[in-house]
């Protein structure tokens, strides 16, 4: 009968989220669906302000293509270009969108641009191939739009858009890393979510969890990068530095994969997902069943929880990642997706201006959330009514009280150009040789590192 409840009270947030859940880009390599989604929010806005005017001005408006990977994102802007109309009718838009896979739109980008013709207005570019079309002026400076609101948001996330200086991409999310607890699992065995504050308290919980119910308590990916990535990064690791040297065998990371190897083959309170991946269906059966009781991944796997896992409704709630001191950054944002604007545009000034009141403006932001339920890296927004509504799903508590928590210490990895073969790498070989084959962790990370440098000239 329980079962019964959720599942219905679930089909409203269902009909809100219907095609959020579809496939989109990926997220720190491996096929995922639709970041954001689902978390109990409107998946096609409110039916009030963002409500395409059929009246608004065409006849001179300025035509604008813009590439996109998915839907979703298409969903979020086109809202964003019917407020601009209605805010700026004498410089009125008609905004085309066209969508393909991520690998073909990304290939159709370089060769459009490696052609000097054929390249969109705008576009969306995954934060794996992104460092892949600067320094070639393929991409228009953002900086006069950012530089006036840039203390407003959550400034790593600019970062990861920025060569030498410039901006040359919007974020279009946080992607703060968090745990997610399923609280009912734990409260079972005596185990209070509130009291793991540190990685200490956190194994603590593993060992206590998988002594009461002989089940791991959480798991790691095998044939991606989390939470090996997250947590490397939190203790001021990654695989690059910021100029780009290969640092993928520092000592940092080194004793993550270790902490990793040890909660699944010595103290046995973690797992490998199913299929070595949060990204697939497999999983998402896996903790709907309650496979595992902690979660660690950034905030947009939310859609994942409400579009997958109708089970557990109301049974995960959002914390904090685990901190030992202060000198470990409170969060981590992973993944995202960098909006441009290229030097091929016609109208790159107003592509510009139309592409911050897209990304920039507080209400652009509010729409990141209500549209998508991307956590809005403009932070200032999440104070806003649309922000701070409990969510039924996750515990009928206020997300976003826990992204204020965390809010000035969310650094994101380093974006260079070494940044998309050493993530490949990483997800390819380095997981499954440490954690599946158990070949020494220093071992694997040192012959990677070298394969990167030899690949590189370093």
């Amino acid at each position: 009968m329980k079962k019964f409840l959720r599942v219905c009270s679930l089909l409203m947030v269902i009909v809100m989220v219907v095609g959020l859940v579809a496939a989109c880009a990926q997220e720190g390599g491996g096929a995922a669906p639709a970041q954001g989604g689902g978390a109990d929010a409107p998946a096609q806005g409110d039916g009030n302000a963002d409500v395409a005017d059929e009246t608004a001005p065409q006849a001179d408006a300025v035509d604008l293509v813009f590439w996109l990977t998915n839907e979703i994102h298409q969903w979020y802007f086109e809202p964003g270009a019917n407020s601009w109309n209605e805010t700026y009718a004498d410089r009125p838009v008609n905004v085309a969108f066209e969508i393909s896979p991520l690998a073909q739109m990304h290939t159709n980008l370089l060769i459009s641009f490696q052609a000097g013709s054929g390249a969109p207005d705008l576009v969306d570019i995954n934060i794996n191939h992104f460092t892949n079309f600067v320094g070639h002026d393929w991409l228009a400076s953002l900086n006069r739009v950012v530089d006036p609101v840039r203390e407003y948001f959550v400034a790593s996330r600019f970062d990861i858009y920025t060569h030498e200086g410039t901006v040359y991409g919007l974020p279009t999310h946080v992607g703060a890393t968090v745990v997610y607890y399923n609280r009912p699992l734990l409260e079972a065995v005596g185990i209070d979510i509130d009291s793991i504050i540190t990685w200490e308290d956190f194994e603590n919980a593993g060992h206590e969890y998988f002594a009461a119910t002989g089940l791991p308590f959480t798991a790691i990916e095998t044939a991606n990068q989390r939470p090996f990535w997250p947590m490397i990064v939190q203790r001021g690791g990654d695989y690059t530095d910021a100029d780009g040297n290969v640092t993928l065998d520092s000592d940092v990371n080194i004793e993550v994969l270790e902490q990793l190897y040890r909660w699944m083959h010595i103290y046995g309170f973690a797992s490998t997902f199913p299929g070595g991946s949060t990204a697939v269906e497999e999983t998402w059966a896996f903790i709907n069943d309650g496979g595992i009781a902690a979660l660690i991944m950034p905030m947009w796997y939310m859609s994942r929880f409400v579009g997958y896992m109708p089970d557990i409704y109301g049974d995960i709630y959002v914390r904090p990642l685990p901190r030992d001191g202060a000198h470990q950054s409170a969060s981590v944002g992973i993944g995202g997706t960098g909006t441009s604007v290229t030097t091929q545009s016609n109208h790159i000034d107003l592509a510009v201006d139309v592409l911050a009141h897209m990304k920039l403006t507080p209400e652009g932001n509010i729409r990141l959330w209500t549209y998508a339920n991307f956590d809005p890296p403009r932070w200032d927004v999440w104070y806003a009514s649309e922000l701070q509504q409990p969510l039924t799903y996750f515990g009928n508590e206020i997300v976003f009280e826990t992204l204020f928590l965390m809010r000035d210490s969310i650094p994101s990895p380093h974006n260079t150009l070494l940044s998309p073969a050493a993530q490949d790498i990483v997800m390819n070989q380095v997981m499954f040789r440490a954690l599946e084959q158990g070949i020494d962790a220093r071992t694997v990370l040192e012959e990677a590192a070298a394969e990167l440098r030899a690949q590189f000239g370093q």
